[in-house]
């Protein structure tokens, strides 16, 4: 029986060693030259019982050692709800873990993700009043501005990459990203988020939380224009809120350059598709908008090569980094963007991610540990270089 077998074995694979030679030959008859190892067809000579792909699986070590994709905590960045008061520490019911946080409490935070190695962390704020102008976003004092001034006066956070989230939907008093035009009629649906005029805003925005110490400024609206807005803006503003840019006839540009926020890159939230998994989001950043929704400036879901358009544009415009929201539900948009674009590239795991994988661990559907590393070396292999997640402590925590 074991005889029979054996020659059973030896007969097809000698038929496979014999088609290979075929198939060489006939390679080298149309080319006239002799085969090369890039016109083999490899998957002829290399099958099973030859082949096994289990030896490189058998270890950890050997499992290690051949693995294609990495996550490591420098590639993570936390988001943090920066609150008015002191002493705040709030949960947002909506995201075990998450709280809006007063500044000596986002400190602490920030504390905690620099000795873990997270990368960078990404602030929102959340201010004692809001107008339809959005003032606090711009405001010298803002709680964002007065937030980044904290961590960057702090040296044990030199390692952290303070990030500012600008937007007005957090400061306005509709909910919108933008300046809001209503139409005559009394039925308070009708409006039209101003393109055109947020521009202004959103720039001035920027310049406000870049002279506050913000590394780098992450316009998340998706007005048209906004990039080459916020870099025109950065490029002619003085580096603080008291200085003055010198006078254009210099010679020396590069201390021109130096004495502007020309320095600062910005993230472009270039694909911001609109998701139900924001919800979570908006209770934590208190932005929900208070009629109508975001369809008309958000992307449309099922738009792919529109995403690739909007990249395009906003590269075209200035931006120095791309970051794709939401994540796990637009793993194709990511790879897609890597593929396309060379500009570092990352991926916001949004709210509703994180929320909707921790209700499934409160009920003990899935382990959480594993589940959690699964969904971002997801985010990561699809080709996000960073990652902006809840999860980054936890996540840092395991990868230390």
């Amino acid at each position: 029986m074991k005889i029979e077998l054996a020659r059973k074995e030896l007969s097809a694979y000698s038929s496979r060693i014999l088609t290979s030679f075929a198939h060489i030959s006939l390679l080298a008859s149309r080319s006239n030259h002799e085969p090369s190892p890039s016109n083999l067809d490899y998957t002829l000579l290399m099958n099973f019982p030859a082949t096994r792909m289990r030896r490189l699986r058998r270890t950890a070590a050997l499992r290690s050692l051949v693995r294609e994709t990495h996550l490591h905590p420098g590639a993570l960045i936390y988001p943090l709800f920066l609150c008015p008061g002191e002493g705040v520490r709030k949960e947002v019911s909506s995201m075990p873990g998450v709280f809006n946080l007063s500044i000596d409490e986002a400190v602490k935070e920030a504390e905690a993700c620099a000795a873990l190695g997270i990368g960078g962390l990404l602030l929102f704020g959340l201010p004692s009043e809001k107008d339809e102008q959005a003032s606090g976003a711009y405001a010298n004092d803002g709680i964002v501005q007065q937030g980044l001034r904290a961590i960057k006066g702090n040296r044990k956070l030199d390692s952290l990459v303070a990030i500012a989230d600008v937007c007005l939907c957090e400061y306005t008093s509709h909910g919108h990203c933008g300046i809001v035009r209503r139409d005559t009629s009394p039925d308070s649906a009708h409006f039209v988020v101003e393109n055109d005029a947020s521009l202004a805003l959103l720039a001035k925005t920027a310049v406000s939380l870049a002279q506050a110490g913000a590394d780098i400024v992450a316009p998340s609206d998706m007005m048209d224009g906004h990039v080459a807005a916020i870099r025109e803006a950065l490029d002619a503003a003085p580096r603080t809120h008291h200085e003055s840019v010198p006078h254009s006839s210099r010679s020396d540009e590069w201390d021109r350059a130096t004495a502007t926020l020309s320095e600062t890159p910005i993230m472009s939230y270039a694909a911001k598709f609109v998701s139900a998994f924001y919800g979570p989001f908006r209770e934590a950043a208190d932005s929900a908008p208070q009629f109508g929704d975001r369809r008309s400036y958000q992307m449309d879901g099922a738009n792919l090569r529109e995403a690739m358009r909007e990249i395009d544009l906003d590269v075209a415009e200035g931006a120095d980094l791309l970051l794709m929201k939401p994540a796990g539900t637009y793993l194709d948009v990511i790879r897609a963007a890597r593929e396309r674009f060379e500009l570092p590239l990352g991926a916001y795991q949004v709210s509703g991610e994180y929320s909707m994988l921790h209700a499934a661990f409160a009920r003990g559907w899935l382990e959480p540990e594993r589940a959690m590393m699964e969904s971002l070396l997801s985010i990561r292999r699809a080709g996000a270089d960073f990652i902006v997640t809840y999860f980054a402590k936890d996540a840092a925590k395991i990868l230390s």
